[in-house]
């Protein structure tokens, strides 16, 4: 009995060492594709307007919530990022968000 005592004691302190559990969390860049709604804008601005587009976006991949949202700038972001294509006509061509979502 007492050494299935000190295992619990044992198993109790090494979690408690341990700390909680960490959120996982994960930051997406997602064209800003202007589509008439006015999301785009919400969310480029960081406006509480975009909270619920980016939750959305995230709850479709299976993460709980969004924390953050933002424009990010494409010299921001590592890696190669294509150029906006000649049949551009707006100034949201080649605009990225960073949305991080949480779980």
């Amino acid at each position: 009995m007492k050494s299935k005592a000190a295992v619990l004691v044992f198993s109790a302190l090494i979690m408690a060492m341990a700390g909680g559990a960490k959120a996982e969390t994960r930051m997406f860049v997602v064209a800003n594709q202007p589509d008439g709604y006015g999301v785009d804008r919400c969310l480029a601005k960081g406006e509480a307007c975009g909270k619920a587009a980016a939750s959305a976006f995230c709850q479709a991949r299976q993460y709980a919530s969004a924390t953050a949202f933002s424009k990010v700038n494409a010299d921001e972001i590592t890696g190669s990022i294509p150029a906006p294509s000649k049949d551009c006509e707006n100034d949201a061509c080649g605009a990225y968000v960073a949305i991080t979502c949480q779980r």
